[in-house]
Parts: structure tokens; sequence; C-alpha cells
């Protein structure tokens, strides 16, 4: 297993490498009138019977989320835009939400079929996707609280001040190219970025001019005004993984039936203003305890299968690290250093987005197990190396006098001591995987962070579902803590 990883480790890359640079080889334009004879896009989604739409929800009117018995739904003027073009091709809708920043990236990697989150054509993204014909484009507003209105009337009045916007959004490079000595904040939610305005953090938010509208209406202490920043922008389009003009084209077919029979201007935005608004009078925290059961039932089956696989990993490994074979010390050396010198935030985006554009079918729940096994394996094997190595030499040749074997006596004599000093290492470590879990939320699996992340969306306060979240955590730690504590003690009385 650990040859596997460390082979998926080396490969994946210079695979995906050799991929990207056959598709941009063989691709010479994002707006080919035909499918290339190798472009079979269109013809995977329809054999599958599901198009895999790619969006970051929590961005109103365009899209976000409210609860439909008990569950999550996805709604909004593009979330009705995805429905009709699926509808359009004859196969299913599934919506996959991530973070903004990671939708290009989930389309090159092949992980998302279109990417459909108010995107903007732009030449620079150009580059690494295509895009249909756009369908919308709105102006640019800014967020502020209501109590300043009277001191920011344009963008100029931004000058010196923090404002901040959505990591990977057109209007990071907008504020750096207009506002002098302005601070940049970007934040991976546009929820996240409206807490911090009504915490004083951020001056302001420059956002679409609907978004913004969408949360001043839900928040009254908020005001939402025309920035005066000219933009220079074909539009809001759906983006496409480069030469799947196949898929494009079909997409352009949907676009132009929309634009032509005006639905997102006299029926999705209206729609959506409704569903807002019906969605604000209806929203308290209260009602989203099923979302907190959900991650709370979630975060659990991460940090179990984990910690299993994650000791399993660590056994392995801390005896490698001992052995007097050259050569398996030298793959647990390496695998050791590695996987404890990148942050673990990478490894899964690394697995899921990497070695994910491998195996297509890879799930963003088994990809996060994965990836939080193999960072928590390498942790666990110095524990136990480390507790094998404290006992002192004379307890292995004690054994050996008595007539043990050397398994006999790794097993009988030095594990169970071995065991009884790196306990509470072995503790901290079950805690932090129990707490880091929460980074799995990036690559859109279902733990209490995700889950957190759409109650703050949906209901509009940031703070509460934070508090909330935070006693979830210490009730889950503390528990987990007393448990430890409870077989640490049985250990001392039997050793």
């Amino acid at each position: 297993m650990a040859i596997i990883v460390l082979a998926s480790i080396v490969v994946s890359p210079l695979t995906a490498l050799a991929d990207t640079t056959s598709s941009n080889s063989s691709q010479t334009s994002a707006t080919t009138s035909s499918a290339p004879a190798n472009d079979d896009s269109l013809q995977k989604i329809k054999q599958k019977g599901v198009l895999v739409v790619g969006t970051s929800a929590g961005y109103p009117p365009y899209e976000f989320t409210t609860k439909k018995n008990g569950k999550t739904e996805y709604i909004g003027f593009e979330m009705s835009l995805a429905k009709q073009l699926a509808k359009d091709l004859g196969v299913k809708l599934e919506i996959k939400n991530m973070d903004f920043d990671s939708l290009l990236v989930a389309l090159e990697s092949h992980k998302i079929d279109v990417a459909i989150a108010g995107i903007n054509i732009t030449p620079e993204r150009k580059k690494s996707v295509d895009f249909s014909k756009p369908y919308y484009k709105g102006t640019k507003y800014f967020l502020i609280n209501k109590k300043d209105k009277a001191k920011y009337k344009t963008y100029t009045d931004f000058k010196g001040k923090t404002v901040g916007t959505e990591n990977g959004a057109m209007e990071y490079s907008l504020i750096k190219k207009n506002i002098p000595d302005v601070k940049e904040k970007g934040l991976a939610k546009w929820s996240s970025l409206v807490i911090a305005l009504q915490s004083h953090k951020l001056d302001g938010v420059l956002m679409d001019s609907a978004t913004a509208q969408a949360f001043a209406t839900a928040n009254p202490d908020l005001y939402a005004f025309y920035s005066h920043i000219k933009i220079h922008t074909a539009g809001v389009a759906m983006a496409f993984p480069k030469g799947a003009t196949s898929l494009e084209n079909a997409a352009n077919k949907t676009v132009d039936k929309v634009n032509k029979e005006h639905l997102i201007q006299e029926k999705w935005l209206p729609q959506a203003a409704k569903q807002m608004k019906a969605t604000n009078k209806s929203n308290t925290v209260a009602n989203y305890w099923s979302f907190f059961l959900k991650g709370v039932k979630y975060t659990l089956l991460i940090a179990i299968i984990s910690a299993l696989f994650g000791v399993l990993l660590g056994i392995l490994f801390a005896l490698m690290r001992l052995s007097s074979s050259k050569l398996l010390h030298s793959i647990a050396v390496a695998y050791i250093e590695f996987i404890r010198g990148t942050p673990m935030l990478v490894q899964i985006m690394f697995v899921y987005f990497g070695i994910g554009a491998l195996i297509q079918s890879l799930p963003a729940l088994l990809a996060g197990i994965i990836a939080v096994s193999i960072n928590s394996g390498a942790y666990v094997a110095e524990i136990i190396r480390s507790g094998i190595q404290s006992l002192p030499i004379g307890q292995t040749e004690a054994a050996r006098s008595l007539g043990m074997t050397k398994h006999q006596a790794f097993h009988y004599v030095i594990i169970p001591q071995a065991l009884k000093n790196i306990w509470p290492a072995l503790g901290n470590e079950f805690i932090t995987l129990l707490k880091d879990s929460s980074l799995v939320s990036t690559i859109g699996v279902s733990e209490l962070m995700y889950e957190t992340q759409l109650v703050q969306a949906d209901t509009y306060k940031g703070v509460l579902p934070l508090f909330i979240t935070m006693l979830i955590y210490f009730v889950l730690t503390f528990t987990l803590t007393l448990l430890l504590n409870h077989f640490e003690r049985v250990m001392n009385r039997k050793y």
C-alpha cells in the first residue's frame, strides 16, 4: 500500500502534465464551431446520463442554498440555467458545491463537466478553460456598513482602506487596478466576507450589483451602491475544460434560447428574488439542526476511518523505518518527511484533483479520507517509533534470555510498554485528526464545517453558526479526551 501511495505521488503529476500538454497542443481555438474528431465530451455525458455542474453556492441571486425537507437545495438563476442545460441534453443534473477558486482546477482535472458560478470571461481564464456565449452582464457594487454611507460614494473613497472580495473572482484584480494604496482581502466565501464586513474587519466588499443588493436587502445594517468602476468583460458564461467543444456547442444552443426568450431577466431573476424573501422569513439557525447533525456524522466517519488507517500506516512505516533494510528504511523516511513537510490542505487538494484526474470516479469523501489517513500515518509512525526506541535495550535482552523468540519479545514485552508510553501523544493525534477533518470541506465533503458554511449562506448569520460549531467540536473532542484518559488509566493499572 505504501508503494502504491508513493507511486501515485510521483506518477500522477507527470501524467496530469502529459495530459494537459496533449490537450493544449491539440486545442486550437475555444470558439470552434465544430468539435474536433477526438472530442467526445458530450457523448460521455449522455452515456453516463449525468451532467456534473460545479458551483460556489452563496452568491445570491446567481446561486445560493435553501432548506427543503431537511435537505440542501441549490437555487438561483444560474441553477435554473443548469437545470435547463441538463434538460436540453436529456440527462440528470448533479451539483458539486466548492470554493470558487477551486472550480477551474476541478474543470482541468475533469472532476466536473461545467462550471456555472458567475464566472466572467477574461483573457487570463480563457488560457485555462473554454467559455460558452455570455448570458448575463452586471455592474460592480460596493457593499458597506450602512453607518458608513456618508463616507463612501465611489471607488476612489477606498484609498488606503481594506476592501475584500472572493478568491479568484474578477473583482480581485479590479480592486488592485483601480484603488490606490488599497489593502486587499480575499476569502473563499461571500458569506465570510459579509461577516468580516459586519465585524469591521473590512471597510467594503466589491461584488456584482445583483449580489450586493441581495445581501443589503437581507441585512438592514448593510448598504450597496454603484462602484463607478468601468469593467471590460464579455459577461458571465459557463466554463468548460479545454477541448470540450461538442459540450460547449450544445450549451451555446441553450444560451441562445435563454437569451432569446429573456428567461433570466423576466423569469429566473424574479423567481430568485422571491425565493430569497421566502428563505429570509423562515430561516433561523435553530431550523438547521439537521445540517449540523449531518456534519457531525460525516466528521466522525472521516475521523474514525482515517484514525484506523492512520494507525495501520503508522505501524507499517514505523517498522520499516526501524528495519535493517536500507530500502525499506529509505522509503519510510521519504514518506514521513514528505508528508510532515507539506500542509494537509495541499495534500487533500492533490489527492482529489491530482490523483482524482487519473481516477475520474474518485468521490470527494473517499479522497478526503485517503488524504487524512496518509497525513495521520506519517505522524503516528513517528510516535510509534519514538515509543519503541524509548525502551531500554535490556527489555529485549531480558525477554530473549527467558527463551522468547524475537517476535514474542516484541509482541508481549516491547509493544505493551511502548503503547503505554505513547498513549498521550497518540491521543493528541486522534484529537487533532478530529479537528483537522474540517479541511475536507474545501473539496465539497459535507462534514461539520461545510454544513456550517451552508447555514451561514442560508441564514445570512455568520457568528452564531460558528459558535454552535465550536461547541459541537468541543463536545466531540472532550468526549474523546475522557475516553482516552479512561484507557490510559486501564493501561497504568495493567502494566
